[in-house]
């Protein structure tokens, strides 16, 4: 959806000069922000949200001292990717994912329409909220991170935590709690600088390598797609080359770190684009920052990947990729 072009020839290397400055500089700039971070926000990040959850999300996120906003969010994502009609294999069911048996135990009838309804997302993310609170009371004495535990107690039982002291020693369970605390960071409003990514210049390397190769819809670059890409293609296998695995759509891969604001934003952040600012789930395009306002991105059947700005009017805003956030997307779980 890119329309501005700035140009292959002479254009390529007048900004692979830009680029290679913006590299060098990458890891100074990042070492002189990694101590601004700092503090537990109960906020959530500016479009981090769907708008028709965000309220719900915002109010019941702060049910209880172990939940916040940014976790609940992170949880609902983890379990449905906010998919109100969403059933497992083990027929957990709805957007929050809840196991019929635990529905009937823990539901609440949270927009007072007279039933408790699994699939109704005004009921199912508040009773979620309730489910959490009520685990964290259970573990509340037990050593450690009280949010912690009630995560644990959520995917192994509170019984298992109260036993361990702490979060069970079992693979599936300390995955699930790292997970979503890593997820957290994704929906949690920022409140200082957000930690800059190690891996950045390399990403943007790759990326500048692969300048004026045209563009292939579903396209990751591979023997058969003749070294073509999309825009998420592009942007997945610049992060493979330094051993992150990112998701292969672009709206999944807005949740694969952080969130920097616009005048924050370092060389190799992903740059999104959307249909709806207010609804991340319609993304439709993703780049690699590289500073002074552009990005390298594969645009659009027919065009080239290429250098183009960032500011236009569907820019919904940025994700600063960690490993432990793209390694968090893969994971769902039933209540």
């Amino acid at each position: 959806m890119r329309k501005l072009w700035v140009g292959v020839g002479a254009g390529i290397a007048m900004c692979l000069c830009f680029i290679g400055l913006l590299v060098i500089g990458v890891y100074s700039a990042a070492s002189n922000l990694l101590g601004g971070g700092g503090g537990k926000s109960v906020g959530l990040a500016q479009g981090a949200v769907p708008a028709q959850y965000q309220q719900l999300v915002q109010e019941w996120g702060n049910l209880c001292p172990a939940l916040n906003p940014a976790l609940l969010a992170a949880q609902i994502y983890s379990e449905s990717a906010w998919n109100p009609k969403a059933v497992s294999p083990a027929d957990a069911r709805g957007i929050a994912q809840f196991i019929p048996g635990t529905w009937d135990t823990h539901a609440i009838d949270a927009n007072k329409d007279g039933k408790r309804d699994i699939w109704d997302p005004q009921d199912a993310i508040p009773s979620a909220a309730v489910y959490d609170c009520e685990l964290s009371k259970y573990v509340k004495d037990v050593p450690g991170d009280l949010s912690d535990n009630m995560l644990a107690s959520y995917n192994a039982g509170s019984y298992a935590v109260i036993q361990y002291r702490g979060v069970p020693p079992y693979n599936e369970t300390q995955g699930y709690v790292k997970a979503i605390r890593s997820l957290e960071k994704s929906f949690a409003r920022p409140v200082g600088r957000v930690a800059p990514s190690q891996q950045a210049a390399a990403a943007i390397y790759y990326a500048q390598e692969k300048l004026g190769t045209p563009y292939l819809w579903g396209g990751d670059g591979t023997a058969e797609d003749r070294g073509r890409f999309d825009c998420s293609g592009l942007t997945k296998a610049a992060y493979e080359s330094v051993g992150i695995e990112l998701p292969r759509v672009a709206n999944d891969q807005w949740n694969a770190g952080a969130h920097p604001k616009r005048d924050e934003l370092l060389p190799g952040d992903l740059v999104f684009f959307a249909y709806d600012l207010k609804d991340p789930r319609s993304i439709h395009h993703v780049g690699l920052y590289v500073g002074g306002g552009y990005m390298i991105n594969a645009p659009y059947t027919g065009a080239v990947i290429r250098f183009d700005k960032i500011d236009t009017p569907d820019y919904i805003g940025a994700t600063r990729v960690t490993k432990d956030g793209a390694k968090a997307l893969s994971r769902g779980n039933a209540a």
